[in-house]
């Protein structure tokens, strides 16, 4: 996902299979890989009750409850000390309901890259968390705050919300995984999933989404020199 490795992206969107036309486990060999790529989007609340494990303890009590109310939905969705998937998840299901919700609160930044090689994805949360898929399945965790990466993160996520305020959200099925020399920009939002994608060094020039592609390349590039470093200690 480096700048080196991209060539050409904007944010107009392509014609691609929706996630319900393509195989539903994910762009990757490693199953495990696949089912932290599928959680990332936070729109399929079944593949959270599949993969819980534990004492089954708030606010997954209510976002896995059928007969939950949309007053503590909307709480959940509301409090920023819990996780931005558990938000993006209580979001998501008052959607459904056609419940009236924020607009353009942002929860998450995915950013994808098809590279001859494979897919690399880097997802950064505003809770502080980040995950990034390498293309060889190869996964990297940094959960809450007070992390080396912090800083980083929260510049994403600011970037983000420059691109989020200027465009609107996707009102079909999220897409497949983008096809090779393509990178898609993902947005998790309150009011729904918003998302540009196109051809590369078209990116770096723009002054709208540039800046957001910059920013998830700096904190990539942290990740992974920290990561190397961990392993060869």
């Amino acid at each position: 996902m480096l700048k080196k490795f991209l060539t050409a992206i904007g944010l107009s969107a392509v014609a691609a299979g929706s996630v319900s036309a393509q195989n539903l486990n994910g762009p990757y060999e490693d199953p495990a890989a696949n089912a932290i790529y599928q959680l990332l989007f936070c729109d399929r609340l079944s593949l959270f009750k599949d993969d819980f494990e534990g004492d089954l303890v708030e606010p997954w009590k209510t976002l896995f409850a059928e007969d939950a109310s949309s007053n503590d939905l909307a709480k959940i969705a509301a409090d920023t000390k819990l996780e931005s998937r558990q938000r993006a998840l209580a979001y998501g299901l008052l959607r459904k309901r056609g419940k009236e919700v924020p607009k353009g609160v942002i929860l998450g930044t995915i950013v994808e890259v098809h590279l001859p090689e494979g897919l690399d994805t880097l997802a950064v949360f505003t809770d502080g968390s980040v995950r990034y898929i390498n293309h060889t399945g190869k996964m990297v965790f940094v959960e809450g705050k007070g992390h080396s990466f912090e800083a980083e993160a929260k510049d994403v996520i600011e970037a983000s919300q420059t691109v989020v305020d200027a465009i609107g959200p996707w009102d079909k099925d999220r897409l497949a995984a983008p096809i090779k020399g393509n990178i898609r920009m993902s947005f998790l939002v309150s009011d729904g999933l918003y998302f540009g994608e196109g051809t590369i060094e078209t990116i770096y020039a723009d002054n709208l989404s540039g800046p957001m592609i910059k920013a998830a390349e700096v904190l990539l590039l942290k990740l992974i020199e920290q990561s190397v470093g961990k392993r060869s200690e």
